[in-house]
C-alpha cells in the first residue's frame, strides 16, 4: 500500500530534508585526500544531532554507522570506518535524516581531487538520470515512467543500471512501498498521485549490473570490480509536479557560486 502524505506532513519530510541537504554538503567539502570514512561519519552525526534531529542510519536493522560510505566498486551500505580516502577515488555518500518522527533520505557520490574520465563520466551521468527520473514524479504517470527515465540515461551513455537493487517510498518509516527500480517500461506499474513521497536512487556500475555482498553483510560492490554511483532524493508529488524535499543540489551550486566568488576576489 502506498501511503499519500497530507501537505503539512510533506513540510515535516521538508524539515528533515533541508538539515539532510546541509549535511552532504559538509560532508562533500570535508570528503578529501586523507579523510578516513570513520571521520566523515563522525561529522554527520554530530551535525545532524545539532539540528536537532537523529541519524536515520544509525542502529537500523543493526547498521553501525550514521552514514553510509562507499568508494570507488562499492556501490552502497559501506559501513564506515578507517578507509583514508586518496586522489582519483570517487566516494558515494548516502546519508539519513529522522526529524520529529518523519524520514528524508538522500544520496551523492563526490570525486576526490582529480578522478579518471571514466568515473567523471559515471558521475554525471548516474547524477543526470536522477533528474531525469525526479521529472517523471507527476501525478498521473506511472511508477515505470521513473524507472524507464534513469535506464534510459544509463544505458544511452554506456554505462549499467544495477538491476537488484531498488529505490523506495518513505515517510514515517524509511522504506516504504512502492519499490522502485531503475528500470522498466513507461507506462506500466501504479499511477502516481499527488501526496506521494518517493526516494528516487539510481544505482550504477561502470561494467556489469551485477553485484556481490561482502562478509560484513552490508557493502555491495560491483561484481566485476568495476566503477559504481548512486545519487539520491527525496521527492513529493505535488499539485504542480515534483517537489524535491533533499535539495543538496542547491546547497552544491550555492557553494560552487561561493568558491568562483572567493576565486575571484583572489584574483585581483
Amino acid at each position: 500500500m502506498i501511503i499519500r502524505k497530507s501537505p503539512e506532513e510533506i513540510e515535516r519530510i521538508a524539515d528533515a530534508g533541508r538539515v539532510l541537504a546541509r549535511c552532504l554538503n559538509m560532508l562533500r567539502n570535508k570528503a578529501r585526500a586523507g579523510v578516513t570514512t570513520g571521520e566523515l561519519d563522525e561529522a554527520a552525526e554530530r551535525f545532524i544531532r545539532s539540528q536537532d534531529a537523529e541519524p536515520a542510519f544509525k542502529g537500523y536493522r543493526g547498521f553501525p554507522g550514521s552514514i553510509c560510505a562507499s568508494p570507488n566498486s562499492m556501490v552502497v551500505h559501506g559501513i564506515p570506518g578507517p578507509y583514508a580516502l586518496r586522489r582519483g577515488d570517487i566516494l558515494s555518500l548516502d546519508v539519513g535524516v529522522v526529524m520529529d518522527g518523519w524520514v528524508a533520505d538522500a544520496a551523492v557520490t563526490v570525486p576526490i581531487g582529480r578522478v579518471s574520465q571514466a568515473a567523471g563520466r559515471l558521475l554525471a551521468a548516474t547524477r543526470a538520470a536522477l533528474f531525469e527520473a525526479v521529472d517523471q514524479c507527476r501525478a498521473g504517470n506511472r511508477l515505470g515512467d521513473v524507472s524507464h527515465a534513469v535506464e534510459r540515461r544509463i544505458e544511452a551513455d554506456g554505462f549499467a543500471v544495477i538491476r537488484s537493487l531498488v529505490g523506495h517510498g518513505i515517510g514515517r518509516d524509511m522504506h516504504e512501498d512502492p519499490q522502485i527500480p531503475n528500470f522498466g517500461q513507461p507506462g506500466t506499474g501504479p499511477v502516481l498521485e499527488e501526496g506521494m513521497v518517493l526516494a528516487v536512487e539510481p544505482m550504477v556500475n561502470v561494467g556489469d549490473h551485477e553485484i556481490r555482498v561482502a562478509g560484513d553483510g552490508w557493502s555491495v560492490y560491483s561484481r566485476d570490480g568495476s566503477l559504481a554511483a548512486h545519487f539520491e532524493h527525496t521527492v513529493a508529488i505535488g499539485p504542480e509536479g515534483p517537489r524535491i524535499l533533499t535539495p543538496w543540489h542547491l546547497e552544491e551550486e550555492r557553494g560552487s557560486r561561493s568558491e568562483a566568488g572567493l576565486a575571484a576576489s583572489g584574483s585581483r
